[in-house]
């Protein structure tokens, strides 16, 4: 059985020019053509859509998602055991996903089918890519922006690998601070502070301090960066901006 653009679109609550765009850039082309030239869906194409989205839900960047499908030594039931780590690690909104993932491997496994409607009912009516068109129309104007995707487009898997690590490592380590109670203006949180405005000028574009402080009001005034930092550790988000605001002080005042 196949399926159209539209009913996929339908079906995993995305926009069609969404999947249009999945198709120009290599990430999700339809394994079927109408005699007409329209794009037809198969079983194995939602799945890999799946697991686009779940990708996409945790923030992965389009490139990054790639390369971790397209690597040769993974197998499907590897992601799905990634996203579950990963999803269980998250605050209660996002436990549906988990449950989601779980259900998924235990129909692979289990050889079960399961419908369209199904694959992606516990994405609701997101689109992933809703966020990434909103930074592209807040700051698409910009050189960071521009720098970002510059650098972005020449990484390897490798490349995408070791920023994963970094973010991870970094994650835990905050994590672990707040919740020895350690204070946002002590010397171990602004180092972790300072860590964080490194990573972002490293990877993707440099960050003066001013727009460090910029980004660290931005994490709690914005309820997705919020709730992002806040699931690694609750309070974490206001305690991050405290601690890069105390940093940005000690460097500028310093330097």
């Amino acid at each position: 059985m196949s399926y159209t653009v539209g009913q996929v679109a339908g079906f995993a609550g995305v926009t069609v020019r969404t999947l249009h765009h999945y198709d120009d850039i290599g990430l999700l082309v339809p394994g079927e053509r109408s005699h007409a030239g329209h794009r037809r869906y198969s079983d194995a194409d939602l799945d890999r859509l799946q697991q686009i989205l779940f990708y996409r839900e945790l923030g992965f960047p389009l490139e990054e998602v790639a390369a971790l499908l397209d690597d040769p030594a993974a197998d499907p039931r590897a992601h799905l055991r990634r996203q579950h780590e990963l999803l269980t690690a998250r605050i209660e909104k996002l436990r549906k996903m988990a449950a989601a993932v779980e259900h998924a491997m235990e129909a692979r496994k289990m050889g079960i089918n399961l419908t369209p409607e199904e694959r992606f009912e516990v994405f609701g009516d997101k689109d992933p890519e809703q966020y990434a068109e909103e930074a592209e129309q807040r700051w698409g104007n910009t050189e960071a922006y521009a720098e970002s995707q510059r650098r972005a487009a020449s990484y390897t898997k490798e490349d995408w690998k070791r920023i994963r690590a970094e973010v991870d490592d970094w994650q835990e380590r905050y994590a672990a601070l707040v919740a020895a109670g350690e204070q946002p203006s002590g010397e171990a949180a602004m180092d972790l502070a300072e860590e964080h405005r490194q990573h972002i000028s490293r990877w993707y574009f440099e960050v003066p301090y001013e727009m460090h402080r910029c980004f660290a009001e931005m994490y709690v005034a914005d309820e997705r960066f919020k709730a992002y930092y806040d699931s690694m550790r609750p309070g974490l988000a206001e305690h991050l901006r405290d601690a890069i605001l105390a940093n940005a002080a000690r460097r500028t005042a310093t330097g």
